[in-house]
């Protein structure tokens, strides 16, 4: 796990090694409730991750992986994830939020960084 907390990013996003990412207690809750729905083994952490593609660019994944050498290792509102070197530098001072709504339910990325976003909200740049 990370302890160092030096600052990152540009002045704009000054957000220590210990906040690069967020999840609130709603999102860890689900994330919990996913686990063990879906029997997801313990050593197994839930990866964050940036992938280009969607109508504005990049999109978010969120999936379960085992950590790799290439990436950090965070325990967000009690849950372990991870993250590679490459998506971190898109996710610095990004919360992500559970909504459940009348026009559905999913994981909702607040992210300062992003310029645009796409009319379907799945993808941004």
């Amino acid at each position: 796990m990370s302890e160092a907390t030096p600052t990152t990013g540009s002045p704009r996003f000054q957000v220590s090694e210990n906040h690069l990412v967020d999840l609130t207690a709603t999102a860890a809750e689900k994330v919990t409730e996913i686990r063990a729905a879906e029997e997801i083994e313990a050593d197994m952490a839930l990866r964050l991750r940036v992938v280009g593609g969607g109508c504005a660019g990049f999109s978010y994944d969120l999936y379960f992986d085992n950590k790799t050498e290439l990436d950090r290792e965070y325990k967000l509102s009690g849950c372990d994830v991870i993250v590679d070197e490459m998506s971190l530098m898109y996710l610095v001072g990004t919360t992500i939020d559970y909504v459940e709504s009348l026009s559905g339910a999913g994981f909702k990325f607040d992210n300062p960084g992003v310029k645009s976003t796409c009319g379907c909200g799945s993808s941004f740049s």
